[in-house]
């Protein structure tokens, strides 16, 4: 920033659905956004006279160079994530990433030493960690008023690939990796169990299938959630079309999740429920409001979402009064409320609520145990992130 009255300006890679959800969010909470760079300068042109922005960089090495950008969302395909994101970086840029962090664990762990190495604020857009009530089950756990979790279960299901002419980018294992279903959603899940808990993954089971081994790949590019339209061709896939996976965690607790993207009717449905020693918790991500509680010799509850009623930490990412519904695009405006707070500050704070590169990195790791428990049919350990406590450990 040219001075320390100014507000962080921001510069958005990627024109898609979530690049528009970025825009939006950051809108709300009145930052600048210089401009876009899309996957040609022709879709970067487009976008910005649709969103009324000032510039469309042509390349990458123009948003880098351009001074009035503080901050660089990265919404493009995943194979480009590791270069954007070191790129960035060495510019002295800040970063928000959309998971996961980049291809593998070695380019992963390469970021995360590099953000830690220049003390910029550097992000992973797991917004789901972003609803009010998912902070809520975090303070409860924490306070330890539901006692010592037990189980955490839940699932993330969708239905955009249930069809073998569905198609998108991450289809393609050289653009999305190796993990199609775990590294899209099921990292959002497994980040979700381990900031609500405050415990890591250390060890997975895993079984995974490809229930559609070959699909039809239309000629030109299909925006995520679309339909395919004109011709197509056969094409083979790599990865899993969903599975399901059990997790210890370093903290005693248990665990298992299903993923999948060809669950019909199900359309965004993430879900999570810790049992504990004195109480049970259950969140529904298309439910947003309602928190049930659950009670052995006490009637059950539901809490809907009312700051006047919730942990000071949950109340503080409320950005609507009981009764009015907050749903997916205010989880973004709360977690770049956090991210742009610690920009201003000159750097990340001491123990971020937001996921940091290091989070990244780990999530990644979770992501190559969870690959090789389904080559070998066995429990596998989660390799050591290397990196001192993040976001999703508490002292």
């Amino acid at each position: 920033m040219s001075s320390s009255t100014e507000r962080p300006r921001a510069a958005i890679v990627g024109t898609g659905f979530i690049g528009a959800v970025h825009l939006d969010a950051l809108r709300r909470l009145g930052v600048p956004v210089a401009g876009v760079l899309g996957s040609s300068h022709s879709r970067s042109v487009e976008f910005a006279q649709s969103w009324g922005l000032g510039r469309a960089y042509r390349d990458y090495d123009e948003l880098l160079s351009d001074e009035a950008v503080d901050v660089v969302h990265i919404t493009s395909p995943n194979d480009q994530h590791f270069p954007q994101a070191r790129d960035a970086l060495r510019a002295g840029k800040h970063v928000v990433c959309e998971k996961p962090l980049a291809m593998d664990s070695v380019e992963t762990g390469q970021l995360a030493a590099l953000a830690e190495s220049t003390g910029l604020v550097a992000a992973v857009n797991f917004n789901i960690r972003f609803y009010p009530h998912v902070h809520e089950m975090r303070s409860r756990v924490a306070t330890g008023s539901v006692g010592r979790p037990y189980l955490v279960t839940g699932s993330y299901l969708q239905d955009w690939l249930l069809l073998d002419t569905d198609w998108n980018w991450r289809l393609d294992s050289a653009r999305g990796g190796d993990l199609r279903v775990v590294g899209d959603i099921g990292s959002h899940w497994f980040d979700l169990a381990s900031f609500v808990t405050g415990q890591r993954i250390v060890e997975v089971m895993a079984d995974l299938t490809t229930f559609i081994p070959v699909r039809r790949r239309p000629s030109g590019e299909v925006a995520t959630f679309s339909a395919v339209s004109g011709p197509t061709t056969d094409a083979k896939i790599g990865s899993e079309d969903g599975g399901s996976i059990l997790l210890r965690f370093d903290g005693g607790a248990r665990g298992a999740v299903s993923v999948s993207q060809v669950s019909a009717g199900r359309k965004n449905a993430v879900s999570i429920e810790v049992s504990a020693s004195t109480a049970s918790l259950s969140w529904r991500g298309e439910r947003p409001d309602e928190l049930w509680i659950g009670h052995r010799e006490s009637p059950n509850e539901v809490l809907l979402r009312d700051p006047a009623l919730l942990s000071p930490s949950a109340a503080s990412i409320t950005r609507l009064p009981g009764g009015h519904a907050e749903g997916f695009e205010n989880g973004f405006a709360a977690l770049y409320a956090a991210v742009y707070g610690d920009v201003a500050a000159g750097g990340p704070a001491a123990d971020p609520t937001y996921a940091t590169f290091a989070d990244g990195h780990y999530e990644a790791l979770v992501i190559d145990a969870v690959a090789e428990s389904a080559r070998t049919s066995s429990w596998t350990a989660v390799a050591d992130h290397g990196f001192g406590t993040t976001g999703s450990e508490r002292t």
